[in-house]
């Protein structure tokens, strides 16, 4: 019998993301209606920077690619494609966006490149949630968070039985 419990699951339907990337808006418009332009981290990100450029009336949109696990594990975080620089400067005025902040690791490295930036997300864990300006949803470190691009309909067992299930193991 295992002494560390299941890993706690979130799902999160397209209608909970959307309401709560709008709760992101109301408040990152309560910090500044003058953004400079807004930068996605690729890919959890690029569907709340959609929804928050429309939400803020950001017209300049770029993008980051930093890849830091799969749907499985995680790892160090790598980049793939940078923004660019000459235009987003230290981040001054600009706001970055991800899905989520984890154990901080993104954000990390966001914060070396664009120290001046504003870093928000949607949901934030203890271990990334120093590294955020602005999140919506606090989420304990040890729930695997389900994005409605992640999921598909599908009968699932009960949580008990679940956890039943691999505490036998």
């Amino acid at each position: 019998m295992s002494d560390s419990p299941a890993p706690k699951r979130f799902l999160v339907s397209w209608d909970q993301f959307h309401r709560d990337c709008k709760a992101l808006a109301w408040r990152l418009v309560e910090k500044r209606t003058d953004w400079k332009g807004i930068i996605g981290i690729t890919r959890g990100g690029l569907i709340p920077t959609g929804l928050l450029a429309r939400e803020l009336d950001i017209k300049l949109i770029e993008s980051i690619g930093i890849s830091s696990y799969d749907d499985k594990n995680q790892r160090e975080a790598v980049v793939l494609k940078n923004i660019n620089a000459e235009l987003v400067g230290d981040g001054d005025g600009w706001l970055v966006v991800d899905d989520l902040v984890d154990t901080g690791g993104t954000a990390k490295i966001i914060r070396k490149m664009l120290p001046k930036a504003h870093f928000a997300t949607v949901y934030a864990k203890p271990a990334g949630e120093p590294l955020v300006d602005t999140y919506v949803t606090w989420v304990s470190q040890d729930t695997w968070i389900y994005f409605p691009w992640d999921i598909d309909f599908q009968p699932v067992e009960p949580i008990v039985a679940e956890r039943k299930r691999v505490d036998s193991k």
